[in-house]
């Protein structure tokens, strides 16, 4: 009994092992036609799957639209009483089924091939093995007999086969579920690098969470509007130091017009304070403002605005576009929330 949970693991890590064997040798250029598929599709990957092949098609689909490719989970069962309305032409159907004849599944075959759809398959269909065997029971000639029936009629079927399940009864789906899993997160990963997927396209289908965070933009962490501190060159030290107050951010931005030639921060009050007294009220914010401060634009990740804080030492950034013109400031205390500082 203590050994069952390694026995578990150890059978479905051979699984795996045995699948990138697979990819590697018999199955790569399979794999490589289920991908272009994937890559010439118009539409949306459609992924069906009953009972816990279902289950897995759903996080299949999930990792999908989580890496650029639109996609969606279609219960067999939901679309024979109408879902079926939701595989149109354009898209790819991604079917899985253990045994490769699961009725509900197979239900559907009649529509996707009048709808021209391509269907690529998992199945545990041993599809070297079966094609072997259904080309020497024919005398030499082609043949997919030996084959299940949902991998016979696929354009791409691809070999998810297990020696045997990690379950002591054989029959709880686990290794095979595993590897139909690991399967789905080949294909998608591969397709992902074939569109050049980026880190930034992943941060903008990630807006929540921890990756959200993670990778904010620094848009979205930004005040702008109302609630950006900004006074004009010609503005007096009193009004300069009521803007920064109000705004609770301890710098102000200088414009003309709408572009940023300065800000006025706390640390330079002090600093003209120590050198100039009360004189300093008398002062316009032209004339005590910090000339060139650092700027950021506002689709950089908070991650480089941090960056750039900590190298030069200061608590804000001005953000600005290409023409100079000051959209927002994003102050490390913006940070915080996004659990980097």
């Amino acid at each position: 009994m203590k050994h069952t949970g390694e026995n578990v693991v150890r059978i479905e890590a051979e699984a795996l092992r045995a699948l990138a064997d697979r990819l590697a040798g018999p199955l790569a250029a399979t794999f490589d036609r289920a991908v272009e598929l994937l890559f010439c599709c118009a539409g949306r990957v459609v992924v069906t799957g009953m009972g816990k092949s279902g289950l897995i098609a759903r996080k299949i689909a999930a990792t999908f639209s989580s890496t650029g490719a639109p996609a969606l989970y279609l219960h067999p069962v939901e679309a024979l009483h109408g879902d079926l309305g939701m595989v149109v032409r354009g898209d790819v159907v991604l079917a899985l089924s253990a045994s490769g004849e699961t009725e509900e599944i197979l239900a559907l075959l009649a529509t996707i091939k009048r709808l021209r759809v391509p269907l690529i398959t998992m199945t545990g269909d041993e599809m070297c093995l079966a094609r072997s065997a259904a080309k020497a029971a024919s005398g030499g000639a082609r043949s997919a007999g030996a084959l299940s029936t949902l991998a016979a009629a696929a354009d791409v079927a691809l070999d998810c086969s297990i020696t045997q399940e990690a379950c002591a009864l054989g029959l709880a789906p686990t290794a095979s579920t595993t590897t139909m899993l690991a399967l789905g997160d080949a294909l998608a990963v591969t397709l992902s690098e074939r569109r050049g997927f980026k880190e930034e396209d992943f941060a903008n289908l990630h807006p929540g969470g921890k990756l959200g965070k993670r990778l904010a933009r620094v848009e979205s962490l930004m005040h702008s509007g109302d609630a950006l501190p900004c006074v004009s060159p010609a503005t007096k030290m009193p009004d300069v130091i009521y803007e920064m107050s109000r705004k609770k951010l301890g710098v102000t931005a200088v414009v003309e017009g709408e572009k940023l030639v300065g800000i006025v921060s706390d640390g330079d009050l002090r600093r003209l304070l120590e050198k100039r007294g009360k004189d300093v009220m008398d002062l316009t914010a032209g004339e005590a403002m910090t000339k060139d401060p650092k700027t950021i634009s506002s689709g950089e990740f908070a991650a480089t605005a941090l960056a750039l804080m900590e190298e030069k030492k200061i608590t804000s950034l001005m953000v600005v576009d290409r023409s100079g013109k000051l959209e927002g400031i994003v102050h490390l205390h913006d940070l915080w929330s996004t659990e980097l500082v």
